[in-house]
């Protein structure tokens, strides 16, 4: 094993020494790096900054994949905080083409809950199209779903944010995107970006692919999916030429234009002030969310098993619901994870804002985040409890 301490940089707060400990432990249980990031905010304090491995700083921009999610489902939350949309409103009502093939009554919590049966189209998407909401929202209005609108639930991992996206377009006339930057990132001048500005390209860093022991080559490659089954649409392995993670994020105009599911850009800085922002008082600015949107959004709002990946009752409304994945978060901590095995969330009760990005691939766990967050957070509490 390669000893990566010397490799840890940055800094904690008095009573989180810990949590340094913990990540240089991560750092440095494989040969290659993961090429990581953690950032902590408790009550509006960062507590918590460190990186780790060679081609990696503070200032490292990475691509996230689905950690931003959260931040487009940050803004819908506001629009249905300040009453522009109604949860319990149907989906066509604001998008007509999307009733097409018995999606008339889906309502927009059952969207946001990963319910709608559309979790692709047939056929599969082009690499363009994954790279544009609009693009894939016209698809998807006249797909036919792949379980009843409603009844069950599925991992909508290409697609949550292009359908959420089209919602929130037909009634503001602006996309997630340009809402994004007008409310959050520029008012916070947060280093997150959904479409990052080609003047910063030079800080961005190539996401790096996993690296398997022969044992971890084996179970990957013990595990197939059917590209035609729901789990395979999802993944987009149905298309001509299914995606390839790694050339996705390393691809500029998935940078440039930043799909909402899967496209954003950042530091482990950025996305733990979104997170600060979100639940508590930043720079004299009100916290963005009021106590009952947040409850609103992080709590489970069905029970069953998830179509696509298996697992048992890990949403709320575009949010992962995280309590019940990480034994200290409270119940109404809201995240959401990506897939290089980052991780990014917001435990209100602890006043905590965490943020864990790794540029290179870990092995893939069932919940998505690596499972070495599972440490670091425990660091991470130890340290709240201590200071």
């Amino acid at each position: 094993m390669a000893n990566r301490d010397d490799a840890v940089q940055g800094s904690v707060a008095a009573g989180f020494e810990g949590v340094r400990d913990a990540f240089a432990a991560v750092a440095a249980e494989r040969e290659d790096s993961p090429e990581a990031q953690l950032v902590v905010h408790v009550d509006g304090r960062r507590v918590v900054d460190l990186w780790a491995g060679g081609g990696t700083d503070a200032d490292t921009l990475m691509n996230l994949f689905s950690v931003t999610k959260g931040a487009a489902h940050l803004v819908t939350a506001l629009l249905v905080q300040d009453g522009v949309l109604d949860l319990d409103r149907e989906v066509a009502s604001y998008w007509p083409e999307f009733g097409a093939h018995g999606k008339d009554r889906l309502t927009l919590r059952e969207l946001l809950a990963h319910r709608s049966g559309v979790v692709g189209v047939d056929g599969g998407f082009t690499a363009e199209e994954l790279a544009d909401d609009r693009a894939m929202a016209a698809r998807l209005a006249g797909q036919r779903p792949f379980w009843e609108p409603g009844a069950a639930y599925g991992y909508h991992a290409f697609v949550i944010g292009a359908l959420t996206g089209e919602v929130v377009r037909r009634v503001t006339g602006r996309s997630i995107q340009e809402l994004y930057e007008e409310r959050i990132r520029a008012p916070y001048g947060l280093d997150f970006y959904l479409g990052l500005p080609e003047e910063l390209e030079p800080r961005r860093a190539e996401t790096l692919p996993l690296r398997p022991t022969p044992e971890e080559a084996a179970r990957i490659g013990a595990t197939t999916t059917d590209p035609e089954s729901i789990a395979g649409v999802a993944g987009n392995r149905n298309a001509p030429v299914p995606v390839d993670l790694v050339a996705f994020a390393n691809t500029r105009l998935v940078r440039a234009l930043g799909p909402t599911s899967s496209g954003g850009v950042g530091t482990a800085r950025g996305v733990a002030g979104l997170y600060a922002a979100a639940i508590g008082e930043v720079d004299g600015r009100a916290p963005l969310l009021k106590p009952e949107t947040v409850t609103e959004f992080a709590r489970p709002q069905y029970r069953g098993t998830d179509l696509v990946t298996g697992n048992e009752d890990v949403f709320g409304l575009g949010f992962e619901e995280l309590s019940g994945l990480y034994r200290p978060l409270g119940p109404d901590a809201f995240g959401h994870s990506g897939a290089t095995g980052s991780l990014a969330l917001a435990d209100p009760g602890a006043g905590l804002a965490y943020a864990y990005a790794r540029r290179r691939f870990g092995l893939p766990s069932r919940y998505g985040a690596g499972p070495e967050n599972h440490r670091l957070l425990e660091a991470v509490y130890r340290g709240i409890a201590a200071s």
